[in-house]
């Protein structure tokens, strides 16, 4: 990423803190120029002890001035670093959440081709590496400019040539610069995306800590790992080298400088061209500035560092979720009714079509089942509901309106949702029951739990409801978690309630408890039940069965049971297999 496209995109958030960025910049500016005043009363000093005698009033209060004018750029220095260090931390603070804003907002393709130690890795380490461009990058290269320019300008003042014969050096700095600075952006966009690849190693191997024991791959994850690592720091170790190269090469040519200010300087002190006093003003001057040359590289440094995080974190910013809200959403009707119908639904996936062409509708408060081999569309069908994805082609309507012309916020808080993979969070199991209702009283956070099965095992917690869950809810059963997340859908009150495979995880008696528990909710509501039990299913007013992305049979238990196709095969091999568990 260009530097000026970096500060385009970040210039807004500077904007916000106009006032302190200007209040910080002009302490900036008064600490420079008092810092560069301070030399012409050393000079004057010098010069003060030479002419004519020892003058030693005007020593005395040269000496003050001095003290003076260093206590009072002492403070314009604090308050400088301050202030702009403090609207650094302030820009990451907003793009921190603008990205986490953004993050939320993405659809699941986003997440299906993005490595979560990636996203980890822009969210961190790359927002660390922005902040030190806008905060201390920002700050040291406007001081160093200004105390360049400053510097200069008296320097000029007092003796152009020997200004110029000192600064000859200056355009072979700014070509080294330039080079190293280029060598060090490539070289750290490496290094992070490298981070980005140990950080997705490091979550996938936590998050499948079980699988790796399971399999006993724990020595190879840590000979991969320790792969991943030594890259890492070798790279870094590149850049070491670099950035060691660098700053001896900028010092070279900095002592270079002050070399021939000796030289040149020193003849013309002795041809009488300069008095004592101008000559170690010269040479003061020349050490004030040899730290914007140190620091000049240094910050180049950092401005390679951030521009290169800042485009990778742009480069997640500028990505678009495909389910976006229509310009002028129709209003979701209260309460919603919750027919659902699918006219020629068709949804492609990288890896294939998941859908071909499906037609069904699903009356307003009916309850039916969606029955399939595993990969056949079933989840795919109901994510279309609550517009997790958008179809290829063909609509999804719920109460006669295209799903695509609601607002899908509103639309969501109308459904309950129970997807495969149960997802908890690290707090409470009420704050997980409760998530997405704000202000739920305890009681009614009870009922749903114990409607869904789980009122003995929250008597077995130790805390009951206020127990920790663990990070994705580590410390429960599957069966524990999945009714779980059916008191979290149940307590929603939702027009339409969508079960996925939600009772894959508990034994036929508990499901039946569950089922019968659920029948009151049930009633009245438009509840989608997917399951490979036809124990879960029988009941239904209606069940599709979902073959190759199209749908192969339509009815009730006992129609689908005379066709003797997939569903009754289905029924007959349960049945042999509860016979076989009875034996």
């Amino acid at each position: 990423m260009r530097l000026s496209t970096a500060w385009r995109i970040l210039w807004p958030y500077l904007w916000r803190y106009r006032r302190a960025v200007a209040l910080g910049f002009a302490a900036l500016l008064i600490k420079d120029i008092l810092a560069a005043i301070v030399p012409v009363f050393l000079g004057r000093g010098v010069d003060a002890m030479r002419a004519g005698g020892f003058n030693l009033n005007a020593v005395l209060w040269l000496a003050a001035a001095i003290v003076g004018f260093a206590a009072v750029k002492g403070v314009f220095q604090y308050w400088m670093r301050v202030i702009v260090i403090g609207v650094s931390r302030d820009v990451e603070f907003d793009l921190r959440n603008d990205l986490y804003r953004h993050l939320t907002r993405l659809d699941a393709g986003f997440y299906s081709r993005t490595r979560t130690g990636d996203v980890m890795a822009r969210a961190t380490n790359d927002l660390s590496a922005v902040r030190m461009m806008v905060g201390p990058a920002l700050m040291y290269s406007f001081e160093t400019g200004i105390t360049f320019l400053l510097v200069v300008a008296i320097m000029l003042s007092i003796d152009w040539k020997l200004t110029l014969a000192a600064l000859a050096p200056a355009p072979l700095i700014s070509i080294v610069v330039s080079r190293f600075g280029h060598l060090i952006h490539v070289r750290f966009e490496q290094i992070q995306s490298l981070f980005s690849d140990i950080s997705s190693r490091v979550q996938e191997n936590i998050a499948g800590v079980r699988v790796v024991r399971a399999f006993v791959q724990e020595e190879a994850e840590l000979r991969n790992f320790e792969r991943l690592n030594q890259l890492y720091v070798a790279e870094n170790i590149r850049l070491a080298k670099l950035s060691g190269a660098f700053l001896p090469l900028l010092q070279a040519l900095i002592g270079l400088t002050m070399l021939i200010l000796l030289w040149a300087g020193g003849l013309r002190l002795i041809g009488g061209g300069l008095t004592l006093g101008q000559f170690v003003m010269f040479n003061t001057y020349l050490m004030i500035l040899v730290w914007p040359m140190i620091a000049f590289g240094w910050v180049v440094n950092l401005v390679q560092r951030g521009t290169a995080s800042l485009g990778r974190i742009h480069a997640i910013l500028q990505q678009q979720p495909s389910i976006t809200a229509p310009p002028v959403p129709v209003p979701l009707p209260q309460p919603l009714s919750g027919e659902i119908e699918f006219r020629a639904v068709t949804v492609d996936y990288p890896a294939g079509r998941a859908l071909d062409g499906i037609d069904l509708r699903i009356p307003a408060g009916a309850t039916v089942a969606i029955v399939g081999h595993t990969g056949s569309g079933k989840s795919t069908l109901v994510h279309l509901i609550p517009r997790l994805i958008d179809p290829a082609e063909g609509a999804v309507l719920i109460d006669g309106v295209d799903v695509r012309r609601y607002c899908p916020e509103q639309l969501r808080r109308q459904i309950g949702f129970v997807p495969q993979e149960t997802i908890l969070f690290s707090a409470t199991l009420a704050q997980n029951i409760a998530f997405g209702v704000d202000g739920c009283p305890p009681e009614r956070i009870r009922w749903a739990a114990e409607l869904a099965g789980l009122g003995p095992d929250i008597e077995s917690f130790p805390q009951g409801l206020d127990t920790l869950v663990g990070e994705r809810g580590i410390t429960l059963s599957g069966g524990q978690k999945q009714r779980t997340a059916i008191a979290r859908a149940v307590l929603r009150d939702p027009r339409i309630l969508i079960l996925d495979d939600a009772l894959s995880s508990v034994d036929t008696l508990t499901e039946d408890r569950i089922l019968s528990a659920l029948a009151a909710v049930m009633r009245g509501r438009t509840t989608i039940l997917i399951s490979h039990r036809v124990s879960t299913v029988r009941g239904a007013d209606q069940i599709f069965v979902i073959e190759r992305g199209r749908l192969a049979e339509q009815g009730t238990h006992e129609s689908l049971l005379a066709l003797d196709g997939y569903y009754a095969d289905l029924y007959r091999k349960q049945l042999l297999e509860e016979e076989l568990e009875a034996i």
